[in-house]
């Protein structure tokens, strides 16, 4: 499919370079540095029966629905083309070695020696993650786990926002009684921590550290949080004399709010991280690396460097299958809508907040699926209120 790709493109006269097998923060990094537009063949992290192309322009500026996505499908869905005028070229870059020194110039680890346990999930970070610690032997060891590519995923779905895909790599820290766990999804732009403890780290979690060492790094800035990452998020950046702004979910939106604000990172609850310094895009492998290097220079355990970043009990992403969404997300508003102290808005779905707890209902942009996600002040708060949200969903 790449291959066919390349040659149409050839054939309207784009000059084509082909950079392999690669994870989709690798090809952020070639758009940037080669200064291209960029298109690769993915399923990203849904399960193998699926396929599909993410697309960038050149430097890795996202194109969105509202910025260039609609225009192409028209494209593809009218007539063919006419000929171009010249054919295209198409030659070949092996990028990996360059992305590696890049994401660790950005990000370097020194200090103490950690035992590292990284679940490639037969996706991409099988191919990413050697290229990028074997530049770390002096202070990561490193147990890998399914890092044979392999597209069937035969081992579990490279998908950790899923808690069952985490079994594996939480069983093994404690096995190994490693420093930290490391899980990347499909194409390996998402990145997921378990600590010492076989303990799953909720993304909101790592956005706040990282915010926290951005923001000691370039204090004052402005930092991106989506609407589902915890309300620690805002606390902590302000908290550090920074700025949160609020975005809705989606790395479209994430980058062009980046853009116009000069934010200097982004965070989302579903585990990805932007980077002004990476072009404004996502990476799982650069997130890595931070949490490894706030690690490393401490003398503490991983669970006791987060435990200020992480105040608030979440439920995680929660879906449901539901014929009617639309019909589900009213009967919600108005179900707590009525009720006093409780405030709504819908820059994403519909998000309740009740001042102790909150959630937020969406409807999945690529399957017939509500996704919930709720916090409170504390379990009790938390798990009553996803409980009651739940019953509307699922009836």
């Amino acid at each position: 499919m790449a291959g066919a790709f390349a040659q149409g493109a050839a054939d309207q006269g784009a000059d084509v370079v082909l950079i392999g097998l690669a994870s989709t923060d690798q090809l952020y990094f070639a758009s940037g540095h080669l200064g291209h537009a960029g298109a690769m063949f993915t399923a990203s992290h849904n399960p193998a029966q699926y396929n599909g192309i993410k697309m960038c322009r050149a430097n890795a500026v996202p194109i969105g629905t509202e910025t260039g996505l609609s225009e192409i499908r028209d494209l593809v869905a009218g007539d063919e083309p006419a000929p171009a005028a010249r054919t295209g070229s198409i030659s070949e870059h092996d990028v990996l070695a360059a992305y590696a020194a890049h994401v660790l110039s950005l990000a370097p680890v020194g200090g103490r020696k950690l035992k590292v346990v990284v679940d490639a999930g037969n996706g991409m970070a099988g191919l990413t993650a050697p290229a990028v610690f074997e530049r770390l032997e002096d202070v990561v060891d490193l147990v890998p786990m399914y890092f044979e590519l392999d597209g069937s995923f035969p081992n579990h779905e490279a998908n950790p926002i899923d808690p069952e895909t985490l079994v594996d790599l939480q069983a093994r820290v404690l096995e190994e009684r490693a420093d930290i766990g490391l899980a990347f999804d499909g194409d390996a732009d998402r990145c997921f921590l378990v600590d010492e403890q076989g303990r799953a780290i909720s993304p909101s979690t790592l956005t706040a550290l990282i915010a926290d060492r951005e923001l000691a790094r370039v204090p004052g800035s402005n930092v991106i949080h989506n609407l589902i990452t915890s309300k620690a998020v805002p606390e902590i950046v302000s908290e550090k004399g920074g700025t949160p702004v609020r975005t809705r979910v989606g790395h479209s939106y994430i980058k062009a709010t980046m853009a116009e604000t000069d934010a200097v990172f982004g965070g989302e609850h579903s585990g990805h991280f932007y980077f002004r310094d990476f072009w404004r895009a996502d990476s799982g492998m650069l997130a890595a690396l931070h949490a490894l290097s706030a690690l490393a220079g401490t003398d503490v355990p991983l669970s006791q460097l987060l435990a200020d970043y992480d105040r608030y009990p979440m439920s995680g992403e929660i879906n449901s299958t539901v014929a009617d969404q639309q019909a589900v997300l009213t009967q919600l508003e108005e179900t707590y809508g009525a009720q006093d102290g409780v405030t709504i808005d819908k820059l994403d779905g519909l998000t309740v907040d009740g001042g102790d707890w909150w959630f937020n209902v969406r409807a999945s942009n690529t399957e017939p699926l509500l996704r919930l996600n709720v916090e409170g002040k504390d379990e009790a708060t938390m798990t009553d209120v996803r409980d009651r949200v739940l019953a509307v969903i699922r009836g």
